[in-house]
């Protein structure tokens, strides 16, 4: 029988940071987060060659002693626990901190090497430990402030199998940068600054400070210097508190615009009780509210900050603490997709303003008139001119020509000069169509161009959404002969747990024998649905997201989304119909009106704006 024994304790540490130390990046994560926890105010960040050669942490926090720093070396040693939370009767879920299992330390000493130099406030010197993969090399004083200063040099070096699976330092220079990124928005009170080094620099050559963040931010302001500051202008903040049985659940952010969005879901930043996490019920919370509003393969570009009751919450179920568990995911979700959908329903009238530069481009482009360079819409007002003759300037052949000026679509008496009380309008008065598809309104400081069917289409969305929301039109629509569907018999089981919740949203359904539901009434906006094809992706909803009543009602509520968006697009005013002024202006009263106006219902943007200020520039008069 193979002989069981204790592992040296080397080897221990080495398996310990397997599971903490996977990169620099990870490393960088628990340096950054003991500062954080320490109280400081103030956290700089130094990386040399990506954090493979060099990585440096300093911070103004409380700093340690002899005593403090040997034992942080050692491994399950920790300050971030009080004594309530670890005795007998202690709860380690209700813990606070950003770090607490007291591994990292000690791990990233068993493969790297490791020099801490700290001094509490008050103290007359500060100390000194050096530990290279494991081994103690120095213990002694040190002189510098308040604080502490963590170097990692080396990472992997004696450990090639692990080394060799490193990236190159560009790549984990990404992943290092996005650490602190992700932390610092979590802090706005707390100042960041990251600074990075050559690999032979060794001294301030090359310095170059890629993050310099003041302390005592406002969120949206941190979160848009992070971001992007295009941000700023294209979001909108989101604040919803919901009382549940252990306190109140807040949820607070920045939601960028349906349409300022990314072809990589990387711009999305989420946070429980303070920590960046990367959790999938917390993405698809996110998909799910952007759901009608963003094509599939766009990404929204937000920052959201969950707060709720310890209880409510484990964050202890993964190493990194990257992942957490929710007492009540499927209430978690559902409070995120309300959240969202509420913010973005009240503020997002707009659209992710600013001309694409392209199109800029052309505009200003040298007006030389010829057959490939004039659009389909002005080739009808250039009719009968000789496309064969030399190419000329707009004011030659302007004066050579005597063909009619095609008739605008509106008729002249009515596109009379803006009226006084069209200030009032941020969308502007109609002018008339171009291409039978595109609105050209005229607003009190700019020109803004409508694409009719992708407003209209929104516009039929929300009608259909508010009637839904109506006691009168949530109520069911009784079958005449009641539709009868084949399932396996653990989908009817799921299905039954779930029809009390389904029939808040109007479709009843209820067992008929072993493997089949029969369905005897639909929701009113969506009696024309395939029941079959219902129930069964239901089903597969429920069985990935869980089998609670109030999952199910949400998922039928995502799936009814879905439904009456087709039904919105179908029912909406097409491209190329001709429509007079009086229903243009109708239809840009209507989008000031109707939330989410500012995107269709696959995230494009139903309307741009021209300020007089670009068209004075266009023409060299500003």
């Amino acid at each position: 029988m193979p002989e069981i024994r204790r592992l040296p304790s080397a080897l221990v540490n080495r398996i310990a940071a397997g599971e903490v130390v996977e990169r620099p990046a990870a490393a960088l994560k628990e340096l950054v987060e003991n500062a954080i926890d320490a109280g400081a105010r103030r956290i700089g960040v130094t990386l040399v060659d990506g954090g493979l050669q060099r990585i440096e942490v300093v911070d103004d926090g409380c700093g340690m002693g002899p005593e403090a720093m040997a034992l942080a070396l050692e491994r399950h040693a920790t300050s971030k626990l009080p004594d309530s939370l670890i005795g007998p009767e202690g709860a380690i879920e209700l813990v606070t901190t950003l770090g607490f299992r007291g591994e990292a330390l000690p791990s990233i000493a068993s493969v790297a090497r490791l020099t801490i130099e700290s001094r509490e406030p008050g103290a007359a010197e500060g100390w000194r430990r050096v530990v290279d993969h494991g081994a103690v090399l120095a213990d002694e004083p040190a002189a510098l402030p308040h604080g502490t200063r963590v170097r990692v040099e080396e990472l992997f070096a004696r450990v090639p199998a692990r080394r060799k699976f490193l990236r190159t330092a560009r790549s984990e220079y990404a992943a290092c940068l996005d650490v602190v990124r992700r932390l610092a928005m979590a802090r706005p009170d707390v100042g960041f600054t990251l600074e990075t080094l050559k690999e032979d620099g060794g001294g301030d050559a090359g310095k170059r400070t890629v993050l310099s963040l003041q302390a005592g931010e406002e969120l949206a302001v941190r979160v848009a210097r992070i971001i992007s500051h295009e941000l700023k202008d294209n979001s909108v903040a989101i604040e919803l508190v919901r009382e549940t049985p252990h306190g109140a659940m807040r949820l607070t952010g920045v939601a960028g615009l349906p349409t300022y969005n990314r072809g990589v879901a990387d711009h999305q930043y989420l946070f429980v009780n303070g920590r960046p996490v990367k959790d999938r019920l917390l993405v698809g919370a996110v998909r799910g509210a952007y759901a009608d509003m963003l094509a599939r393969d766009r990404h929204a570009v937000l920052a959201l900050f969950l707060d709720l009751p310890p209880p409510d919450v484990d964050v202890n179920v993964h190493p990194a603490k990257t992942e957490v568990r929710f007492r009540d995911a499927a209430g978690v979700r559902g409070f995120i997709v309300s959240g969202l959908r509420q913010a973005l329903g009240t503020g997002d009238r707009r659209s992710a303003q600013g001309p694409d530069r392209g199109a800029m481009a052309r505009w200003q482009a040298e007006p030389i008139i010829s057959e490939a360079t004039v659009s389909p819409a002005l080739s009808s007002i250039f009719s009968g001119r000789d496309w064969n003759a030399p190419q000329q300037r707009l004011g030659e052949a302007h004066s050579g020509w005597n063909a009619p000026l095609a008739q605008p679509q509106g008729r002249a008496e009515e596109a009379a000069p803006l009226p006084e009380e069209a200030a009032q309008y941020p969308l502007g008065m109609a002018r008339g169509q171009v291409a039978n598809t595109y609105i050209v309104a005229e607003s009190a400081d700019g020109l803004v161009l409508v694409d009719q069917h992708a407003a209209h289409e929104r516009l039929v969305l929300e009608r259909l959404r508010a009637a839904g929301a109506g006691e009168d039109n949530r109520r069911s629509q009784a079958l005449l002969l009641p539709d009868v569907v084949e399932l396996d018999e653990v989908d009817c089981d799921r299905l039954e747990d779930a029809a009390e919740g389904l029939a808040r949203f109007g479709l009843v359904i209820e067992r008929f024998g072993p493997s089949a539901m029969l369905v005897r009434a639909v929701p009113a906006a969506i009696a024309k649905a395939d029941s079959v094809k219902l129930l069964r992706d239901l089903a597969d909803d429920i069985a990935k997201h869980g089998k609670q009543e109030d999952c199910g009602a949400l998922l039928l509520a995502e799936r009814l989304e879905l439904v009456l968006a087709t039904m919105a697009c179908h029912g909406s005013v097409r491209a190329g119909r001709v429509l007079s002024v009086a229903e243009m202006n109708a239809l840009l009263r209507e989008m000031e009106a109707t939330p989410r106006s500012g995107q269709c219902n696959h995230g494009r943007p139903t309307w741009v704006k021209l300020s007089m200020e670009d068209v004075e520039k266009l023409f060299g008069r500003h």
